[in-house]
């Protein structure tokens, strides 16, 4: 299904498209590839890339995420799960492990098993936010 453009030879995602490294594939449409996690947070987790190498979600084209998002909503769905976090870091210092655009989605069956996330609001002044917003805005 995939015609290996856009893939990369070093990554070991890339490799997993092409066929290279053997995986537990799921899905796979002319712009994903997803297959279940071998060093997995609880049972069922599974990933979703896009067929096209990119180490930061904003670099990926429109059309490989429009594809991804559904793939992962599918294996959800089939996956029966009651909850579950759908997870995609960019960058070392955010926690993503492999430099290629991935979507987990990590089953949470209880409180041990799954994501363990805390959340920690830092306090911002609404004028820093509103600071903020007027430039993020000025570039969209």
């Amino acid at each position: 299904m995939s015609t290996h453009q856009h893939l990369a030879d070093d990554c070991i995602f890339c490799k997993i498209i092409k066929g290279q490294i053997p995986s537990y594939k799921l899905i796979e449409t002319d712009k994903s590839f997803s297959f279940m996690d071998i060093d997995p947070l609880s049972p069922g987790h599974a990933l979703v890339i896009p067929k096209y190498h990119a180490e930061f979600f904003h670099q990926v084209p429109d059309e490989y995420l429009a594809d991804a998002l559904p793939v992962a909503k599918r294996i959800a769905a089939a996956s029966k799960l009651e909850q579950y976090n759908v997870l995609q870091n960019n960058g070392k210092l955010a926690n993503q492990a492999v430099p290629h655009v991935h979507f987990h989605i990590i089953p949470k069956p209880n409180a041990e098993q799954g994501l363990g996330l805390t959340w920690k609001p830092i306090g911002m002044a609404k004028e820093d936010i509103s600071e903020l917003y007027e430039k993020v805005k000025k570039e969209l």
